[in-house]
């Protein structure tokens, strides 16, 4: 159990009630926590799974591979296709499964997880071929993880956005809400993508241009939420441009350069590497 809290009296007086009741000790400060290691510093909490990241390394071999610096490759047009040779499926879910507990603390490999999972019931070669991928790209930086910074304030700001038909197989749109997930329907255009995504007003330009509403009746519900939610001053909507946009890396591959860059700014670092 973890116990949060800035009230140490309240703290301590749970951990009396709950002493009494049950047995348990007190572990101190958090360190670890299923598998998840937590670092504390001036400039904040950083939280990381650097030892999990081996168990995958260890079981397919892969310990001593040539490290990626990208978790996936430009244009893979990975989808399910008849012709292809299938692969191992236990294996395969056994290691994407891996993956998805991993992307708790590595949104960087959150977009192609999101795309491997796809196939976890009729995986062939070349989606083992991406997961090895993976675990290449693991093995280039596995002390890598999430730094929350120390900034003075709690204001919260959230980035959100959508492909256009990004799955290849079924044309299916990627959102970013509070994980990168394929839609369950086909949207009509990425206005509705992002809408569907997270009703929350990501499409800057239809939300604050009455006239053009009348064009996108398809996405009136999310429209009218996202509307109200704005008149009520709960939400504050900014136009992102593309490069400055950290959720792209989770909706479909983007460069090298912006993907380095997206690193940095979404809190994304080695507190291990060598300096």
């Amino acid at each position: 159990m973890i116990v949060i809290g800035d009230d140490t009296a309240k703290i301590e007086e749970l951990q009396k009630r709950l002493a009494s009741e049950f047995e348990m000790k007190d572990l101190g400060c958090l360190k670890y926590f299923l598998r998840v290691e937590v670092t504390r510093s001036k400039h904040g909490l950083f939280l990381s799974q650097r030892k999990y990241v081996m168990y995958p390394l260890v079981d397919t071999g892969m310990l001593d591979c040539k490290p990626a610096d990208t978790p996936i490759v430009e244009n893979h047009n990975l989808g399910v296709y008849v012709d292809k040779v299938p692969t191992n499926q236990e294996r395969y879910q056994r290691l994407v499964g891996r993956f998805i507990y991993l992307s708790l603390t590595r949104p960087d490999i959150a977009y192609v997880v999101s795309v491997a999972s796809q196939f976890m019931h009729s995986p062939n070669d070349d989606h083992m071929a991406a997961a090895m991928r993976i675990l290449s790209y693991l093995k280039f930086a596995p002390g890598r993880g999430l730094l929350f910074k120390k900034n003075g304030h709690l204001d919260l700001e959230g980035y959100t956005n959508a492909d256009y038909a990004g799955n290849i197989t079924y044309r299916h749109s990627t959102a970013v809400t509070w994980r990168s997930k394929k839609q369950n329907v086909v949207s009509w255009s990425s206005a509705k993508s992002e809408y569907r995504g997270i009703t929350q007003g990501s499409a800057f330009e239809i939300t604050n241009n009455p006239v053009q509403h009348d064009r996108t009746k398809h996405v009136e519900v999310d429209q009218h939420f996202i509307k109200e939610k704005l008149e009520h001053k709960l939400i504050s909507i900014l136009f992102v441009p593309s490069s400055e946009q950290l959720a792209d890396m989770l909706t479909h591959v983007v460069s090298k350069c912006r993907f380095e860059d997206s690193l940095d700014k979404l809190g994304i670092i080695d507190i291990y590497a060598p300096t």
